[in-house]
Order: C-alpha cells, then structure tokens, then sequence
C-alpha cells in the first residue's frame, strides 16, 4: 500500500507538470502516448487504493469564489502548546516514556473532515475556538487527498505550508517590490484564507498533518507513530518525526537544528508528544496548554556588541531608568544600539560597566534586551543628582526591586512629563501643546500646575511673540484649551498620572463609584482592591497620591475649571463584559476605529487594554491568523484572538446567557 501511495504521488506530479508544459507553455515533456499511459496507471491505482489526491488530472477542477469565509466553532478548544528552549527540559518532560519529535511547521493550522472516504470540510484554527471553513480552498491544496480509503469519519489536524523555494518563485514574479509577501506564513495565510479557491491553487499550498482527532474502528496500538504510519496509507503526507526517549532526544534536536538552514519548509522550532496515545491523554490540560505536547523554540538570535554607556532616563513619576547604550548590531532585520535595563537590581546582577563585553537579543523579536554580560566590571556609577534637574537622588526598594529615583518635586522632567500625559489625546486632549512647547511654557513660568493650563489667556503677549508662535497659532491654542476643558472624568483622572492607573483602570474605578469623585479619592483600601484590574500596588498608589493635601487642592483647582459630561454607570443587565480584559489592534471594517469598539466594550462593563498580557481575556484582531507581535503573544498565552464578526457573536452569545441567568432567577424568586 505504502508503494502505490508514492506511486500516486509521484504519477500525480508528473502529469501535473506535463499538462501545465502542453497547454500552457506550448512544449511537450512526454508524448501523447506516453501520458495516457500514466494517466491509466494513475487511474487504476486510484480506484485500487481509494486515494485521490488535490490536482490529479483525473479530475475535473471547479474552482469556487465566496463573498465570505463562513465561521464555525471547533467541537473542542484547540489549545496552543507550552514552550521551552531548554533541550533538558524536552528529556526532563519525557521521563521513562518515549516521544515523537517533530518540526513545528510555520503556517496556518487546519482540521480536515473525512466522511464516507471524501473531504467534506477544512476549518482554520482561528481563535482556537472559532475557525474559518475554507473547504473549497482545501481542495486546491497541491497535496491533500480527495478521497481516501478509509470509509468512517476522519479528523485530523495539520498545517497549511508554502515551502520556501515556492515563496521565492512567486514573489520574483511580483515587479513592484514593495507589494511582494514578507515570509512564507503570510503568504500562506492569505493564500489559504482567499475567497476565490482559483487563487489558492495557484500557490502550491500543502498541507502536512500533524495529528489524528478521531478514526473510529481504527486499532492504533495506543501508539502515535502508528497513527501517523496510517495516515500516511490513507495518501497524507505527515510532518517529518522521528521516535526519541531522554537518552537520545538531545541528539535528535541537535540533527533536527543542522538542518534548519536547508530545510524548504517554514519551520519556528520543535514538537515533541508522547508516543503512549492513553498516557498522554491521562495527564489532561492546563487552561491553556494540552498536557501532553510541549514545543521546544530555538533560542533567540544573539550577538556581541561593547557597551558604551549606560545613560540614565527621568521620567514623569522620577523613576530614573537605565539605559545601555551599545555599538549598534543587526538583530532580527533591524540595527540597535540601545536596550533598557529597567532597574538598578538587574543593572547590578549584569554588573554592567562602561567598556564591557555584552550579548543583545530582541524579546520575542521585537524588545531590544541585554542576554548577558561577558566581563562583567561592574564599574557602573549610579548618579547621586538628577541629570535634568541636578536635585538628589535616593534608590528606593519595592518587592526586592531596587530602583533610582528624584527626589526633587519640582524636576523640569517630572513636570514636563506629567503635563505631556495630562494634555495627551487619551487624556484631555489639548491640540497645540507638544512637549517642546510645555517645556517653553514651563521655562517661562507660565505653567505650574494642571489648571494654569486654562489660564494662559494671561500670557498672551509673551506667547505671541515667542518662537514658532504668533496670533494665529495662540487663537488655535485657546480654541484647543476650551474644548477641552468640557471632558470625562475618566480622562481627568488618567491626566493625573497616578502611577500605574491608565485610562482602562481609570474607567473601571469611574464604573465602580458610579462617577462619584468623592467618594473615589476617599476609597479604602479594601474598596479598591475588591475592584476588577486594582491590585496591591495601584491601590497603594492611589492612596498615597490622595494622601497628599498638595495634590487634593491641585485637582479641586482643576475640576474648577472643567464641565464634566456626565456618564451614566453600567447596569448589572448590561454589563455582559463584567471581569473580560480586551485588546484591540489591526484595521476595522464594522466599526468606525477603535474608539468606538471600545466605547461599545465599555458600555457593556468590559475593559480594554493597549497590550497583550495573561490578564488579557481576548485579542481582536480582523487578520486573526497574522503574525503580528500581539497575535504571536496571544496563542502563546492561549488567548483567543477574534475578528469583529467573532466578538458580535460573543456579545451576542454573552448577552443571551446574562438574560437567560436573570430570568432562572427570576423563576426561582417568583417560587
């Protein structure tokens, strides 16, 4: 069987090819003779094996062109897996039992669905709960067969690759070279996801299974490798493995690695999954990670480079940061030359010095980092003065985190910082007023705290005459100031700059007190931790800040100058979104911009973030299946990742289950 499988491979290429030649390029590979001989064999092997492969010239292609993908949900979570780039780990996790390891391919997750030996569906992974079907465009997979000769329901999981001898062909015919595809992932992304299957033909998409679901009837011998011997006699091809324990596993990925640079097909790291089918099984999940898979990452580019400086950073809160400053290397397509240390604690455990021998790395290739420090000096002076204001500094301690800080009140940085913040977009929004011109302002006297603001009429005639200023720019800058000063609370109080509270956080704490101001600043300590997104330390950081009677009459100055539009808390009934934490990134179509989905969010008790964490309880994005860093964080973190049209599902489907818990209730009340 294993013969005639290749065999129809091997035939089904052939012909392809000879075919494309005849009627395309008007040459001839083979005579007339000779192909319908080959087109026999094909035939007759077909009908023998029951497998039919995607573009065999026995059969006739119908291409189909949809006005969209259709959504539909996975009969079970489909999990991301958990990482390490330990080899050790990989033979610490597998213990006495043996493995399957695998490469972990770089494009796009399918399951197939086989019914009566015919593919009868293909879903994208999606979100890991809700895919997209692209069955018509599975079917013009190069390599995924039609029919098979199993007759009973088959499903199975694999990934859509474009290998990258075809990636490069294709972006060579493309003239424009700022319109050519970035990597193999994207192209193959889109080329899987297309609403006209015509198109995906035409980019040689494979599919290489990776996992069996379900083939009742079958006897596997509780092996996995005995699973995908199978699957490759029902005409699949299988992701590369090979049987490993902990003794030889650390071999088996050094082989794997040597291999990487001629490898055709995308490749991001390591699979390795036990090969005992009720073992693996046995150990269950985590909520986010199946138990008994883990992926191991090769480690990240590093490079040595000679730190030069370490220059220091204040800013709006007179948190002093270290900077290293480095001769610049290329890591990951792109020059640095600077990395934040963060801390004085991770400054020292580098024990960082000026001349040393450093490795850099991008966390997860975006963050420049500093992986190590090769010789160690140490002769790193930590500032006793501020570098903007000259005032004292002090190293404070916080949960075992030493941290340099200003101790001067009145430091240019702080001021011209928290004004930067408080006349932000997200804030009160004050055209005109950029950091080099609150610097100016600041400079002369103008502004010294956030309600002079409102009172710059009195300098007219010196802003007038300044530089880069004149009659015109002052009346846009009134204009700006007046429109402002009619906003939210919320905004108001993410302008403040109390450490840690953005404008997400501010909103909640709004929610929360009902807009009630007073009895926000007055909050106890146990109030605001029982707050959703409030931990020990923004509960501290809030008390401490209205602690001060020097801030409290800093904000009554300001709310006198402000006309506050007044908002109405969310209902119980309406708060569907009560504890979920949102990201919103890429284009929109359903929504105007991102404004309003998150005025929609809000109003329904959500909350919505600007970055991607474990907090996070989903990601919307319209391009689920990109590469985008905040997708790359998302499956790592197992959060799933919606398009519009999955998150109106969700409050539709939220919004249901919230009206049918309240009339359960009202039942039971009414017993």
């Amino acid at each position: 069987m294993e013969e005639k499988i290749r065999r129809i491979k091997e035939l089904t290429a052939l012909l392809t090819e000879a075919g494309k030649a005849y009627y395309q390029e008007s040459r001839e590979l083979m005579s007339n003779y000779q192909y319908d001989q080959l087109y026999d064999e094909l035939a007759g092997l077909e009908k023998e094996t029951g497998v039919i492969l995607s573009g065999s010239p026995t059969q006739k292609v119908g291409y189909e062109v949809l006005s969209e993908l259709p959504k539909e949900a996975h009969e079970s979570p489909m999990l991301s897996l958990d990482k390490t780039k330990d080899v050790e780990d990989l033979a610490q996790w597998l213990g006495d039992q043996a493995g399957l390891l695998s490469w972990k391919l770089d494009g796009l997750t399918i399951v197939l669905t086989y019914e009566n030996g015919s593919l009868v569906k293909a879903v994208t992974r999606g979100n890991g709960e809700i895919g997209e079907v692209i069955t018509s465009n599975a079917r013009a997979f190069s390599n995924v067969p039609l029919s098979i000769a199993y007759k009973g329901q088959l499903v199975l999981r694999g990934e859509a690759v474009i290998s990258y001898s075809d990636f490069k062909a294709i972006n060579q015919e493309i003239q424009d070279g700022d319109a050519r595809y970035k990597n193999p992932r994207n192209l193959c992304s889109g080329s899987v996801r297309q609403l006209n299957s015509q198109i995906t033909a035409q980019r040689n998409v494979k599919f290489m299974a990776f996992a069996l679901v379900k083939a009742d009837g079958v006897d596997f011998h509780n092996r996995r490798r005995e699973q995908f011997a199978w699957l490759e006699s029902q005409g699949f091809e299988v992701v590369e493995h090979c049987l490993v324990d902990k003794d030889c596993v650390r071999e088996a990925v050094k082989g794997f690695s040597e291999r990487i640079e001629g490898y055709d097909i995308p490749s991001d790291g390591l699979v390795l999954l036990f090969d005992d089918i009720a073992y693996g099984e046995s150990l269950g999940r985590t909520a986010k990670f199946p138990r008994n898979a883990i992926a191991f990452k090769w480690a990240d580019e590093v490079r040595a480079t000679r730190l030069t400086m370490i220059e220091w950073s204040p800013s709006r809160t007179g948190l002093i940061n270290p900077v290293a400053i480095f001769e610049p290397v290329e890591l990951e397509g792109t020059t640095v030359s600077r990395a934040s240390v963060h801390n004085i604690s991770i400054m020292e455990a580098l024990k960082l010095g000026e001349g040393d021998e450093i490795t850099v790395y991008k966390a997860n290739m975006i963050i420049p980092q500093i992986a190590d420090n090769l010789t160690r000096s140490g002769k790193v002076q930590i500032p006793k003065h501020c570098p903007v204001c000259g005032g004292d500094t002090e190293i404070r301690q916080m949960d075992e985190v030493r941290s340099l800080y200003c101790t001067n009140p009145d430091c240019q940085a702080k001021k011209i910082k928290s004004f930067t913040l408080f006349v932000s977009r997200d804030a009160l929004n004050v055209d005109g007023l950029s950091e080099a011109t609150l610097e100016k302002f600041i400079g002369a006297g103008f502004i010294h705290e956030f309600s002079d603001i409102f009172h710059l009429e009195q300098h007219q005639e010196a802003i007038v005459e300044m530089e880069g200023f004149g009659q015109k720019s002052y009346d846009n800058l009134m204009a700006s100031i007046k429109k402002a000063s009619h906003t939210t609370l919320p905004r108001v109080i993410y302008g403040l700059g109390i450490a840690g509270i953005g404008l997400a956080n501010a909103k909640v704490l709004c929610r929360k007190f009902r807009f009630d101001f007073d009895a926000m600043r007055h909050a106890s300590y146990e109030e605001l931790l029982d707050i959703d997104g409030i931990g020990d330390v923004l509960a501290k950081a809030w008390m401490d800040y209205f602690a001060d009677g020097k801030n409290n009459g800093q904000v009554d100055r300001l709310l006198a100058e402000l006309e506050l539009k007044k908002e109405e808390a969310v209902s119980e009934e309406e708060a569907v979104f009560a504890g979920k934490t949102f990201v919103i990134t890429g284009s929109l179509e359903k929504f105007s911009n991102r404004k309003a989905l998150q005025a929609l969010i809000e109003s329904k008790g959500g909350k919505v973030s600007g970055s991607v964490s474990a907090k996070t309880s989903y990601l919307i994005n319209n391009d689920t299946a990109s590469n985008s860093s905040k997708n790359k964080k998302a499956k790592e973190l197992g959060i799933p990742i919606l398009s519009e049209e999955d998150f109106t599902m969700l409050l539709a489907s939220e919004e249901e289950r919230l009206w049918q818990a309240q009339g359960t209730e009202e039942e039971e009340n009414a017993d």
